[in-house]
């Protein structure tokens, strides 16, 4: 029997993603600098921690759901988006609270933790060297990984849209299969 790889896709890798490897950073340094920085019992730890746990996850779950759900997954998609943004606020209220500096884009600082960011996307990495960093940086550390995986979720989201104006949905890839199987068996 002829195998047709075009028939529900389960090639889906979430984990080669660049917004999802950037993602995972963005939970890492967060749970640290939410544990480290925070009053225990302080509400905000888990907001931030879900809020970072959410704009991983639904990437994974969005890519999977996308097997049978374009919709699902541009929802899923968008949630990761929205979660993501809802932790930005909360970095940005900590250093504001705090009379703390939110590095201008054109700051030096914020220029080299742009490049570095973009280049690197080993959570590992982020996870060793924010020990050695200020409250202050790794805030505005997070504050670019999260610019930076925000413009990603964007140009997935565009993909994903002009991918289903030109190939429809599951309903139209299983009319497309059961016709091809049709034509071939007669």
């Amino acid at each position: 029997m002829q195998e047709d790889k075009g028939f529900l896709r389960q090639d889906n890798n979430y984990r080669t993603l660049k917004a999802f490897r950037k993602a995972e950073c963005i939970y890492d340094i967060t749970y640290y600098f939410a544990h480290k920085y925070l009053e225990m019992g302080d509400r905000t730890i888990d907001q931030m921690v879900q809020a970072a746990r959410s704009g991983k996850q639904n990437l994974a779950e969005g890519n999977i759901d996308g097997v049978t759900s374009k919709e699902m997954e541009l929802k899923l998609i968008n949630v990761n988006r929205a979660s993501l943004h809802e932790l930005l606020l909360d970095y940005e209220d900590y250093l504001r609270v705090r009379n703390l500096e939110q590095w201008a884009y054109n700051d030096p600082r914020c220029r080299q933790t742009r490049a570095f960011c973009k280049a690197h996307l080993d959570s590992a990495t982020y996870r060793e060297k924010i020990k050695e960093r200020s409250d202050e940086t790794i805030a505005n550390i997070a504050i670019t990984l999260i610019h930076q995986c925000d413009v990603l979720i964007k140009g997935l989201i565009e993909w994903k849209k002009q991918d289903f104006k030109e190939n429809g949905g599951i309903k139209e890839e299983m009319f497309r299969a059961r016709k091809d199987w049709m034509k071939r068996n007669g």
